[in-house]
């Protein structure tokens, strides 16, 4: 028989992992008879009980199967190791607060028993803070304009990868990689679920403003040049317009000496405003130029402390 792996990442989530566990076994029973379904909880480093409660299910349940990272690598990192770790015919990643809707999980493999290498899930709607939503919205659009590759909206790494997509992902050697934007870039045949996203069954989303903020410039500094040609076509442009307006000033300075007065506040704007723009895209290279150190630094994903059941 196939086996199904379902990939659980895990970063203190106590309280989640008995009703995780218990979901997914529910759902995925009418499929027991046709698959092996294997459970891998990828754990970051959790300071709360939650690799105990971990360890007690790999000892019940020998489908269960653990890695526990020797430190938190970061929730991207983390995510995308688990999957170039899964053993089965085809993996799904779902995460441990259950945001994403287990019974979904039916929908990818249906699709994927059609042919489908890659089955992702969109979400309409959903439960989360009203504003972090429109934010991201605002985001995946933005991405979509500048990207040189399909950005897709409202995706957020609950989908189903075939072992030949799997394959691929543990042949990139990419230190630092950003999902979403892989999925879209790879050109696998791709199929595409609808679903609600329900509100964190318990406890608090480690995400903050710090873990959002990477992400998203890691998604476009991997994916787009269109920002660094626009600090090009920008600079040029500004430096134009300032030489045009220093060329005005010295004319009329000339022909009007003793009744023209260049004045300080116009000198001081100009400065103010080609330094605040020359900062900006300073600090966005800086960013392309970090993503690129990470890449050639060419560290390892995650490192491992333990392995349960494998």
């Amino acid at each position: 028989m196939k086996t199904i792996t379902i990939v659980v990442p895990t970063y203190n989530e106590e309280a989640n992992i008995m009703i995780a566990y218990n979901r997914i076994n529910e759902t995925m029973q009418p499929l027991k008879n046709r698959y092996n379904i294997e459970i891998l909880f990828v754990d970051n480093d959790s300071k709360d009980s939650t690799r105990t409660l971990i360890r007690n299910l790999c000892k019940q349940d020998k489908s269960v199967k653990a890695i526990f990272n020797a430190r938190n690598f970061g929730q991207a990192r983390s995510h995308f190791y688990g999957l170039t770790q899964a053993k089965g015919d085809c993996a799904i990643l779902l995460h441990a607060d259950l945001q994403n809707p287990p019974e979904v999980m039916l929908e990818f493999i249906e699709k994927w028993e059609k042919g489908a290498k890659v089955v992702i899930g969109i979400k309409d709607s959903s439960k989360e803070n009203p504003v972090l939503f429109f934010l991201r919205t605002i985001y995946y659009k933005v991405m979509g304009m500048i990207s040189e590759v399909e950005q897709i909206q409202h995706f957020s790494d609950f989908e189903l990868l075939d072992k030949d997509f799997l394959d691929v992902l543990r042949n990139l050697h990419d230190p630092s990689p950003y999902l979403r934007g892989i999925v879209s870039e790879l050109g696998f045949q791709m199929e595409r679920v609808h679903y609600k996203q329900n509100n964190r069954e318990h406890g608090k989303t480690t995400a903050n403003f710090r873990n959002l903020y990477d992400f998203a410039m890691n998604g476009v500094t991997s994916y787009s040049k269109s920002i660094l040609r626009l600090a090009t076509i920008g600079g040029f442009t500004m430096s134009v317009i300032s030489i045009i307006i220093a060329i005005i000033t010295l004319i009329r300075k000339l022909m009007y000496w003793d009744a023209f007065d260049a004045g300080i506040a116009a000198i001081g704007v100009g400065v103010f405003v080609l330094g605040s723009v020359q900062l900006f895209f300073i600090g966005l290279l800086g960013e392309y130029v970090l993503n690129m150190n990470v890449r050639i630094l060419d560290r390892p994903l995650v490192i491992e402390s333990e392995r349960i059941n494998y």
